[in-house]
């Protein structure tokens, strides 16, 4: 298990940093934690140190965004939050995305947990305090 610390927003590109390189080799990760805990941001932080061309954003109505990177590799960004049933899951092609060799940022995995893949690995993501978070992986 890891531990990362965020006392401040500022030290949000170092624990992006960090937490890539700790995390080398996987590319399915789950996020968990509380409705405004940082989720949304926190992968904000890791596409911007992953190099996608676009500012990301949140994937709240939409479900799903996708980011091109420098080197054309792809970051797929989940919010399942709104969804009411796996049906509509895979609906969007999940499956697909989640074996694509792409990096896959899933948040609320706990709508889809049965079809969650194998090597997914889980993110949490605690309130500390109003600025402080802690990432456990």
């Amino acid at each position: 298990m890891n531990q990362i610390i965020i006392d401040d927003i500022v030290q949000i590109s170092l624990a992006a940093k960090d937490f890539i390189e700790k995390t080398k080799g996987l590319l399915n990760f789950a996020f968990y934690g509380e409705m405004g805990a940082g989720k949304t941001t926190f992968i904000k932080a890791l596409c911007k140190e992953l190099g996608a061309k676009d500012a990301a954003t949140s994937p709240s109505f939409s479900i799903v965004n996708e980011y091109t990177c420098e080197n054309n590799f792809k970051i797929f960004h989940f919010d399942f939050y709104r969804i009411n049933n796996i049906e509509e899951a895979f609906d969007i092609g999940v499956e697909e995305h989640f074996y694509s060799d792409s990096f896959c940022f899933i948040e609320w995995p706990e709508k889809i947990l049965s079809i969650l893949p194998d090597d997914v690995l889980q993110v949490h993501i605690n309130v500390l305090s109003s600025t402080k978070r802690e990432i456990i992986f």
